[in-house]
């Protein structure tokens, strides 16, 4: 799977990204919108923003969901088209909103009653009008990490429901401003499928409470949100989104030409990514064995940060005996751990280890803390 003899002679750490897998996913989820005319996937580029894959994902016919200004010059460099790029994020700087209003963005999905005044100005200042939907906070709790649950009421993200429709007819009472949807997300990796059911009955709720005031929407922004399986990358490398579209379909109520929108970022890219690492040191404690990598929490902080899980596997001995190891980086901080009692072939030192599913919040969340290079990342086919 992994052409180690090419590895040889490049730097670790290092992300790798299988672009085979990438295709393959990208073609499922086409197929499975395929299905549905009135659906639109705008990929989140927080999860991965590097040049190469971007590409990939835009050549796809993707959008783009940004949450900075650079994110949407990212997307347009990388060939997304404006027309196709939604703009969130809790506090866009002038500067940011301007570049969205110059470049004629799809969308901003705005997020306060002190945002939108802003945008309004702004978009006076150039005689424009500005494209609006408003991120709703739903209060729909979501069974995943607290860091990185979004839609409860105690949640910093989106518009609280009992002002809804305060800030819609502010909108529409704006010379600056078109209002043309509502926009949700409730969390990341979510692997239960009645999580999104229940956002489905409270988008339910919300539009036929508008619809009594006269107010149709044109667009519903349901987010992203579906996980992906850390712990069997091998077995399951592409995600459900066939029942991740079905939810939506079965169980949202769609208005004619109404328009369903989606923002996957870790489905799309987790499980292409690998984190390419060696082994400097096996070192024997006193009650454990430290397996020790070139790779620390600067290059993959996610077990540092969230306690996550990731698949890691000796690919220089893939059939060695097992042992337990804790797994460790270089980086002055006890928190720099991968992974503690973990089962592994026998490691040596020099030897390849494959840190997996690390496609997405991977390479694009590394840092140079004690001045350590960024890790760099190659594709799969730069090394046929």
């Amino acid at each position: 799977m992994f052409p180690i003899d090419k590895f040889q002679n490049i730097e670790t750490p290092f992300y790798y990204y299988d672009t085979e897998l990438l295709r393959t996913t990208l073609n499922t989820i086409n197929n499975e919108i395929g299905k549905y005319e009135n659906y639109c996937v705008h990929y989140a580029i927080k999860a991965n923003a590097n040049p190469k894959v971007l590409r990939i994902i835009s050549e796809a016919g993707l959008g783009a969901d940004c949450v900075s200004g650079n994110e949407i010059k990212a997307a347009l460099e990388a060939g997304f088209p404006a027309s196709k790029i939604v703009y969130a994020g809790v506090a866009k700087t002038d500067k940011e909103i301007l570049f969205g209003i110059d470049n004629d963005i799809f969308c901003f999905n705005c997020e306060s009653i002190e945002e939108l005044e802003v945008i309004q100005q702004l978009a006076a200042s150039r005689s424009k009008k500005a494209r609006i939907a408003f991120r709703i906070n739903p209060d729909v709790g979501a069974h995943t990490h607290s860091n990185i649950t979004t839609g409860l009421a105690e949640n910093k993200f989106g518009i609280p429901m009992a002002d809804m429709e305060k800030v819609i007819m502010l909108a529409k009472n704006m010379p600056n401003i078109e209002f043309i949807g509502l926009h949700f997300h409730i969390g990341s990796q979510i692997l239960e499928m009645e999580d999104f059911e229940a956002l489905c009955n409270r988008i339910n709720e919300l539009q036929e409470r508008l619809e009594e005031q006269g107010i149709v929407v044109q667009n519903i922004n349901v987010g992203g949100g579906l996980g992906i399986d850390y712990e069997n990358p091998n077995q399951k490398p592409v995600p459900d989104f066939k029942s991740f579209f079905e939810v939506y379909a079965k169980n949202m109520k769609v208005r004619h030409g109404q328009k369903i929108h989606f923002e996957p970022g870790r489905s799309v890219v987790g499980q292409i990514g690998t984190l390419i690492t060696r082994t400097i040191y096996v070192k024997k404690g006193t009650k454990k064995e430290f397996c020790i990598l070139d790779a620390g929490m600067t290059d993959l902080i996610r077990p540092a940060l969230y306690d996550a899980y990731h698949y890691i596997e000796n690919i220089s001995n893939p059939n060695g005996v097992s042992k337990e190891y804790d797994v460790v980086g270089p980086i002055c901080e006890s928190s720099d751990v991968f992974a503690k009692n973990y089962d592994m072939a026998e490691t040596r030192r020099g030897d390849f280890i494959a840190i997996r599913s690390a496609g997405a919040y991977g390479e694009i969340m590394a840092s140079q803390y004690n001045c350590r290079p960024l890790p760099i990342g190659y594709l799969s086919e730069e090394f046929k």
